[in-house]
């Protein structure tokens, strides 16, 4: 494997560790409902930071946008929006669903549309190569292990859950159908970056470094899924009359550098991921994306442990959940080999 290739997974494997950190700092803004969080969340994190690092990595901008086909920013933003609906679904999908079966069902969609499906589009005469089979086989391999990780979380939800209060569980059907809804759009955004291309070609004749040639395209398509997060953040703190949590007693810095850090972490995830599929080759935001999703599971499971999520639950619930762990890390195994091609 080429030193290019194992700088290239190294550097998705780091963003999906800060991507799958970013909802980390909410267990210490308790006090907040989560629109206040979410509203501080979405300007830093999917606003402010990427037009500036945009802004400071990509030399004329405004004239790479300005450059680029209509076609093109039309599908970066169309792409960007959806995903921001399919992040909002995500929310009512755990709630119907439970955290485990709901979060391995959408992130199993994500990965799998977010990569295989442009593959299919742009480079159909790859799925029987080497790199298109691995593709293909990691992803089953992957979907393997989100069924065991669904299985460790819905034995722990049982075993942690006050007596009956599991029974009480209903609209199944409804909820399976919102997770399968959100993981469909929430695989947008790579799409945004896949469909984005001609806007990194411009921006590396503007004089952009490859590493930093795709930020104006994450720039563009988050921007456009704020618009969706802060439509519903605006809709819930005037529904919940929860705009006064703002000047409350715990409106201090502590809460807003807590939100802004979910922010830094999220994009700072999705930047370094950007980065690392320029490394990989062409074929980086199709092959990457797996390996990406997969270490964003992982490190949110891990917060989990760490936050005491998983005390109380059984031996047999954890060892479900390291069992899709390390099923997760064979299916990246199974993917990185056929890019080493």
């Amino acid at each position: 494997m080429g030193h290019q290739i194992v700088w290239g997974l190294t550097l998705v494997f780091a963003g999906g560790i800060l991507n799958g950190s970013f909802a980390a700092p909410m267990k210490r803004l308790a006090q907040w409902r989560w629109e206040n969080i979410w509203l501080i969340y979405s300007l830093s994190g999917l606003l402010i930071l990427p037009w500036a690092v945009a802004l400071v990595t990509v030399p004329n901008l405004m004239s790479v946008l300005h450059q680029s086909s209509g076609a093109v920013l039309a599908k970066v933003a169309i792409f960007g929006f959806a995903w921001g609906i399919g992040g909002l679904l995500f929310g009512q999908g755990i709630d119907r669903l439970g955290l485990a079966l709901g979060f391995s069902v959408i992130l199993g969609i994500t990965s799998s549309f977010g990569s295989l499906l442009p593959m299919a589009i742009l480079h159909p005469d790859q799925l029987g190569t080497r790199q298109g089979l691995s593709l293909i086989a990691g992803t089953v391999v992957m979907t393997l292990g989100l069924v065991f990780l669904a299985i460790a979380g819905k034995r722990r939800e049982r075993e942690q859950a006050p007596t009956g209060e599991t029974a009480k569980r209903s609209g199944f059907a409804a909820g399976l159908i919102v997770c399968i809804f959100s993981g469909i759009f929430s695989s947008m955004l790579n799409f945004a970056f896949v469909f984005g291309e001609e806007m990194r070609k411009l921006s590396l004749q503007a004089g952009a470094s490859t590493a930093m040639a795709g930020n104006g395209i994450w720039a563009l398509g988050v921007s456009c899924g704020f618009v969706a997060n802060v439509g519903y953040c605006l809709y819930l703190l005037n529904k919940n009359h929860t705009w006064g949590v703002f000047s409350g007693k715990t409106a201090g810095a502590g809460y807003i550098m807590g939100a802004i850090l979910m922010g830094a972490l999220w994009f700072g995830g999705i930047m370094v991921y950007g980065m690392g599929t320029d490394a990989l080759g062409s074929l980086g935001t199709i092959v990457g994306w797996p390996e990406f999703m997969s270490i964003d599971i992982i490190a949110g499971i891990v917060w989990g442990f760490l936050g005491g999520e998983w005390k109380g639950a059984s031996r047999a619930a954890l060892v479900y959940c390291l069992a899709g762990i390390g099923i997760l890390f064979l299916a990246i195994g199974v993917i990185s080999f056929g890019n080493a091609a």
